[in-house]
């Protein structure tokens, strides 16, 4: 997602970039470190269609029906979402007894509802917009048709793992859910793990991957004081496993190296009352990071990679 949207601020400055080694150091964290050092083992962030860098184990179809544009146009008001209670039986499994949320940022439809997603809703700290069309890459691959994708193969491995797995939308709402919506429908699930999938829209040349944390906040209708921590260690494990699987570094133009963020200004984040990370996949505007983002077999590491997380994570 673009950092210009009503769930993005603008960011702090970029910090200079460090090497390698210096990176590895910084980030800190065992499951980020992990992920860093296998990263410069395989031999940098291609990822691409390598099938000798990780093994793709399943797939659902691709979605095909976000806009190839950000135009937008008023519309019709939202119906509830039925993505938010539906899920298919869950299977057996470590994870029997989970339940985890996806939540695929922004939707395929919000470019033609202008005046629904301009709607200003209470996050807590302050108000913002309900929700923004999102990025797209040059070629016009859109950041909503992105999620869904990932979130989707995402939904087939966790049930493979036993998890009770519901998505905040599944392309089938006019537009949103709104942010706050979003943060409710893992609230009420009351979900062991939530994890909202984007991906940015930065300047050529940024590449990589970040995931965001919520920080301590405790102001109106927000109070993230007790999932600060374990969302933490959340993001630290789906960092460490997206790198391992993907191949793909940490953020080069966010954050200290390390692949890891903390934010104060997301209504996903502050309205949360259990775990929820948020993660930038990649880059849509830099070429390199828009052909792995459009790569069909990346996008299945990248569900991988972030499945994998949320695994280790919830069996602790």
């Amino acid at each position: 997602m673009s950092y210009a949207g009503p769930e993005f601020e603008p960011s702090p400055p970029r910090r200079p970039r460090r090497g390698p080694l210096t990176v590895a150091l910084a980030a800190l964290v065992p499951g980020a470190l992990l992920g860093w050092l296998v990263y410069e083992t395989v031999g940098g962030s291609g990822g691409g269609d390598d099938p000798g860098r990780a093994d793709v184990r399943s797939s659902s179809p691709t979605v095909s029906r976000a806009p190839s544009d950000d135009a937008k146009e008023p519309g019709a008001s939202p119906s509830p979402s039925k993505s938010a209670t539906a899920s298919a039986p869950a299977a057996s499994g470590p994870l029997k007894g989970k339940v985890v949320v996806i939540d695929p940022g922004h939707n395929p439809d919000n470019f033609r509802h202008a005046a629904e997603i301009n709607r200003q809703v209470d996050i807590g700290t302050h108000r913002k917009e309900c929700d923004t069309t999102g990025t797209s890459t040059n070629a016009g691959y859109t950041e909503a048709e992105f999620t869904l994708d990932v979130a989707h193969r995402m939904r087939t491995l966790l049930r493979e793992q036993g998890a009770t797995v519901k998505l905040t939308q599944d392309g089938d709402r006019p537009f949103g859910p709104c942010v706050d919506e979003r943060a409710r429908i893992g609230n009420e699930a009351k979900a062991d793990a939530v994890v909202s999938i984007h991906a940015d829209g930065s300047g050529a040349g940024n590449r990589g991957f970040h995931v965001i944390l919520p920080g301590s906040v405790h102001a109106g209708a927000a109070d993230t004081r007790a999932i600060v921590g374990p969302s933490r260690d959340l993001g630290e494990r789906v960092a460490g496993r997206f790198v391992a699987v993907t191949g793909t570094a940490p953020s080069n133009y966010i954050g200290d190296g390390g692949g890891l963020v903390t934010r104060k200004d997301l209504g996903g984040l502050n309205l949360s009352t259990v775990p929820k990370v948020f993660i930038e996949c990649g880059n849509m505007r830099d070429s390199k990071d828009a052909a792995l983002l459009t790569s069909g077999a990346w996008r299945q590491k990248a569900a991988r990679g972030i499945s994998e997380g949320i695994v280790g994570f919830l069996r602790g």
